[in-house]
Parts: C-alpha cells; sequence; structure tokens
C-alpha cells in the first residue's frame, strides 16, 4: 500500500466516521430537549462529511489517470475495494463510539447555549481541557447497551433496508463511477459526472424516506408519546444499517462501474 492510498483510505476513515457520529447529535438534542440546536450540529456535521467527499474525488481521479499512464490498472479495483473497506471501518468504529459521541454533543450544545459563538466551541474543543473533557466522556456500548437491541424498534425494516441501499449508493457513487472512467477511458468525464446522478437519488432517498421518520420520532420523545431509549435503539440500529450499507457497496462496486461505463460510452 503506498502513501497515495493511504491517505485516500484515511480521508474516507474520516468522512465515515463523522457521518456516523452525526447521528450521535440527535440523540443529545433529546437528552438536553435542545432539538433546533442539536439538528444545527448534525447538518455541520453532515456538511463537513459531505464536503470532505468532494476533496476525495480528485484524488481517486489522480490514482487513475496515474494508472491509465504507468500502466498497473489490474490492481485498482483492489485497491478501491480498500477504500470501500475503510469507509465500513470507520462506521463500525462510529458505532462503538456513539455514547462518546453523545455525550460530547450534549456537552456542545451545553457550551454552546452559554457563549453562542461557533468559534468559541471550535477553540475550546482544541484547548487542554476540552481534550480532557474528551477523554473523560469515552465511554463504549455496555452489555446491557446490546441486550436492548433485540427490543422493539421505532421503525420498520423497510426503513431500515431503504437506509442501507442509499447508503450503499452514496458510498460507491464517487469510487464506481471514477473506476468506469479506467473501464471506458476515452469516456472517463463523462463517467465520472455520472456520480452526481448515483448520488443526488441516494441524497433524495435519504431526505425523502429517512429524515421525516426520525424527525417525528424526536417530536414524540419530546412530548413523551415515547421513550428515549427507543429512540436511542433507533439511531443505533439505522447505524447497524448504514454500516450493512457499506459493505453491500462491495458487492455494488464492479456491477456499478460495468454500467456506468456503459451508460457514459452509449448514452
Amino acid at each position: 500500500m503506498d502513501i497515495q492510498l493511504i491517505v485516500i483510505c484515511v480521508l474516507t476513515f474520516g468522512i465515515n466516521l463523522i457521518g456516523t457520529l452525526a447521528y450521535a447529535a440527535r440523540i443529545a438534542g433529546v437528552r438536553t430537549r435542545r432539538i433546533a440546536m442539536s439538528f444545527a450540529l448534525f447538518n455541520v456535521l453532515v456538511l463537513v462529511s459531505r464536503t470532505a467527499n468532494g476533496f476525495l474525488g480528485p484524488f481517486l481521479a489522480k490514482r487513475i489517470e496515474g494508472r491509465l499512464l504507468e500502466g498497473g490498472g489490474d490492481a485498482l479495483a483492489g485497491d478501491f475495494r480498500l477504500v470501500l473497506a475503510s469507509a465500513s471501518v470507520a462506521v463500525f468504529v462510529g458505532i462503538l463510539l456513539v455514547p462518546t459521541g453523545q455525550r460530547l454533543f450534549a456537552r456542545a450544545i451545553a457550551h454552546f447555549q452559554r457563549h453562542r459563538s461557533t468559534g468559541k466551541l471550535i477553540l475550546r474543543s482544541a484547548t487542554p481541557s476540552g481534550l480532557r473533557t474528551v477523554r473523560e466522556e469515552v465511554s463504549l456500548p455496555g452489555r446491557a447497551h446490546l441486550g436492548a437491541l433485540r427490543k422493539p424498534l421505532g421503525v420498520s425494516w423497510t426503513v431500515l433496508a431503504g437506509n442501507a441501499l442509499a447508503q450503499a449508493l452514496l458510498t460507491v457513487g464517487v469510487v464506481a463511477s471514477l473506476y468506469a472512467g479506467y473501464l471506458a477511458p476515452e469516456f472517463r468525464v463523462t463517467a465520472s459526472q455520472l456520480s452526481a446522478v448515483i448520488n443526488g437519488f441516494a441524497t433524495i432517498l435519504l431526505f425523502a424516506l429517512i429524515d421525516p421518520q426520525l424527525s417525528v420520532m424526536t417530536d414524540d420523545v419530546v412530548e413523551g408519546r415515547i421513550d428515549e431509549p427507543l429512540f436511542r435503539r433507533t439511531i443505533v440500529w439505522i447505524s447497524f444499517s448504514r454500516l450493512f450499507g457499506t459493505l453491500l457497496a462491495q458487492a455494488f462496486f464492479i456491477p456499478s462501474a460495468a454500467l456506468v461505463a456503459w451508460i457514459a460510452v452509449h448514452a
């Protein structure tokens, strides 16, 4: 594994870790009853994740360009599968850190409520006391949390399956489109642009199917119609469906790349 591939995998890991921990902001909002503030934090994290994803494309494209010029493209599919695997590892780590994330987000919400400054919040997190707070709040899921996952959920299995599908498409969209450019190098610019279509469809699926469900559940918790443990279990299961989606992306990778290459050539 060369330095360039390590950088790509680390960037992919960070993007997916941030995206997974963003769910913990919703739990923190329910605990603190600062729903609007928690949604703002959630949107900031999602924005950071999506923006960082934009930097990932050029790194992957550069690797493909290098393979086209220098050869050695037979190993390219394996390289991209490592990138997809780093996304799965990041989501798994993020699930383990959900208890830590919700505690830190609760602290962040309280700090912002007092100081009303995003800049102060960011600077506070980089100070020795802020780092000490992070160490103090580190907590992994206990056996009781794992046992509670067997209890009823607040969403249907259809919603979880839809989330897994959307996450699979988001994970594989850029990678498959760029690899399609390697399969059809004369149309690689067209192929790379088709990633926006894949990601756009997945984003619509998320906002139309998943977000309304979580928003309704959040309102129900605040109004006392459902309890917080049910909401936390649901968030964890949605995180697990995200993990399954990143694993499903491995199966989608080559067929999606071949389909995108065919569309780029024949469209």
